[in-house]
């Protein structure tokens, strides 16, 4: 027997070292990953800002803030959080005994014999024990899962952040739209009300009045439906807020300032900043060591069972007073033959880890492509910006030439009209391009991973939402 327990030792020794390798990261190369014309070898990222440091605008910080404290899919976020902590939790004490009270009783009487009364209260205790690893893997698997679920948290933040930035910015555009389309309406009334004098002085027909009324009353239509994308925008960024629909407090568009410098740092920040390519990464480490335990599944389990308590039932007898009951026991199973079972199950984790591989370098390749086309969105519309100015500037000036020259007859009411609308458009167009500007570094900010917390404040966040919890409970138990 002791050479068969020693056999038994070494060979779970040998075998289970191919079993207990750690999760290491696979080679990734990050060169370019950018783009060429992006490539850059500056380890600063704006990413690193804060996000109070990146949004300076009050209104702005304020429901960011509000967002991150109420939002329902935060809430969802901590919840999966306490799941994945009490699962890491259940696989830790998988590796101590368990333990069972199972006291048990009955009366017996045989040819009209006295009843006889037996029992037992017995105390039995059960002990996996882990010679071959797949109790360590399932808890490397948990705690994968776990730090899984805090990037998870991760990633709601960033795209909150980004969301509630996005949606404020897009009411900040149509405030200067409506202003600016107001404004263009005033101006083709009052070009109206001109042109009816003249024509009263016979320098100018009905037809010419009535076609600026009209282009006054198409303007004014044009208020109502940005009236109505400010009010569903506001109501979308409520729902974000986890509130009911409400008026939005918000600043000017021209007034935000938005970082200048475009640093993206170099490729490899990839890997500890983007919560998306971190939870791809964690996914490949979960079926890491669940290829590690389903290989784990063809060696030999051992298994350790005690038993203690008190009996008054020894065999056919029954003994009063009860006596001391105690039982020991081992049990070696060693998989034979389940008709492929256990191998067929390692193939598909097999599989399943090189699935996750696959996705862990693909999630690199989009979050390089967000990258590139926030780059590039950014540039472009500053350029737009620079020659849309000019553009601005000469419309402006063909606005008032032609309005000075209906006045002396030169011109007709017809160019007049057109310079006035391709004022209206161009300016309209001026908003769309810093408003895309502001939301392409957005974008920028967000697929940089910025905005996510450090490990000391996310552990310090998640601390306080269990104090808060326990608070709650207890005030439910003074209720």
């Amino acid at each position: 027997m002791k050479k068969f327990i020693t056999i038994i030792c070494v060979a779970a020794l040998a075998a289970s070292c191919g079993i207990y390798k750690p999760y290491t990261r696979p080679e990734v190369d990050t060169a370019g990953l950018y783009g060429a014309e992006y490539e850059t070898t500056d380890t600063l990222s704006m990413a690193d800002l804060e996000w109070q440091e990146f949004f300076t605008d009050s209104h702005l910080q304020g429901l960011i803030s509000q967002a991150l404290e109420q939002n329902v899919d935060m809430q969802s976020a901590y919840l999966r959080i306490e799941e994945a902590e009490a699962a890491l939790k259940s696989a830790r004490l998988a590796f101590l005994p368990s333990f069972n009270l199972s006291p048990n009783g009955g009366v017996s009487s045989f040819a009209q014999s006295p009843a006889a009364w037996s029992y037992s209260v017995p105390l039995a205790a059960s002990w996996q024990i882990d010679i071959f690893g797949g109790l360590h893997n399932a808890k490397q698997k948990a705690k994968a899962v776990y730090a899984q679920s805090k990037e998870y948290r991760q990633a709601v933040r960033t795209q909150l952040i980004a969301a509630v930035a996005s949606y404020y910015y897009t009411l900040l555009m149509l405030d200067d739209s409506y202003d600016v389309t107001l404004c263009t309406a005033e101006t083709l009334d009052a070009s109206a009300e001109a042109m009816r004098s003249m024509m009263q002085a016979g320098m100018t027909n009905s037809a010419g009045v009535a076609q600026m009324e009209a282009a006054a009353y198409a303007a004014r239509t044009s208020l109502s439906d940005i009236e109505l994308q400010i009010r569903q925008v506001e109501n979308a960024l409520s729902l974000l807020l986890f509130d009911t629909p409400q008026h939005i407090e918000r600043g000017k568009l021209n007034d935000q300032q938005l970082p200048e410098s475009l640093a993206t740092g170099i490729p490899l920040r990839m890997l500890s900043n983007r919560p998306d390519v971190r939870i791809a990464e964690y996914a490949l480490m979960q079926s890491h060591y669940a290829t590690a335990a389903a290989r784990s599944a063809l060696y030999p389990s051992l298994k350790l069972e005690g038993l203690v308590g008190w009996t008054n039932s020894a065999g056919s007898i029954i003994t009063n007073p009860a006596g001391l009951l105690l039982s020991a026991a081992a049990s070696l199973t060693v998989p034979i033959f389940n008709g492929g079972k256990l191998r067929a199950q390692l193939r598909i984790a097999e599989a399943q880890q090189q699935e996750a591989a696959l996705s862990f370098r693909q999630s690199l390749l989009n979050a390089g492509a967000e990258v590139n086309n926030a780059l590039s969105a950014v540039q472009t519309a500053r350029a737009k910006r620079e020659l849309r100015a000019k553009q601005i500037e000469a419309l402006r000036s063909a606005s008032e030439s032609t309005q000075l020259l209906m006045q002396y007859g030169s011109t007709t009411y017809l160019e007049v009209l057109t310079a006035q609308q391709e004022l209206l458009a161009g300016q309209l167009s001026e908003i769309s391009d810093r408003y895309d500007e502001i939301q392409a570094i957005v974008s920028l900010y967000s697929s940089l991973g910025g905005g996510r917390e450090n490990d000391a404040e996310a552990e310090a966040s998640l601390e306080a939402r269990k104090e808060q919890k326990r608070a709650e409970k207890k005030a439910t138990k003074r209720k």
